[in-house]
């Protein structure tokens, strides 16, 4: 299998010295400056090639991320809005009920309880008036 790849790059190299000996000046000296501007930009733009290569893998994992927080991150919807099954209704409706944890509450709520016993009862006679 070796021979064969021998002998084409063998035959190659045999066509390109030969051609290179047959081209005029005005051609040859074209070929290198234009060999010498490919060496030379190419030190130029390996900055930039090297920022891209760091940037694209950063910039892929920032969207990655970005997704991943926005698919795991809760939907607050406005607090108009239906909730989306039946169980999520009723457990809004019994939130409401529900008393205030002593521990967590503030103890001055605690201290005028006639008032909003009397202001459930009159709030809402007063509302439809």
């Amino acid at each position: 299998m070796n021979a064969p790849d021998n002998h084409l790059e063998r035959r190659a190299r045999e066509l390109y010295r030969e051609a290179a000996r047959h081209l005029d000046p005005a051609t040859a000296d074209r070929l290198r400056a234009a060999r010498r501007m490919a060496i030379e930009g190419n030190g130029r733009t390996s900055l930039s090639h090297r920022l891209l290569q760091l940037l694209l893998p950063a910039g892929a994992f920032a969207a990655v991320a970005f997704a991943a927080l926005m698919l795991t991150s809760p939907v607050q919807r406005p607090s108009g809005a239906a909730p989306a099954s039946p169980l999520a209704a009723s457990t809004a409706e019994f939130d409401g009920d529900l008393p205030p944890d002593a521990a967590a509450a503030d103890p001055t709520l605690y201290q005028n309880m006639d008032f909003y016993g009397w202001l459930a009862k009159n709030g809402e006679s007063q509302a439809n008036r």
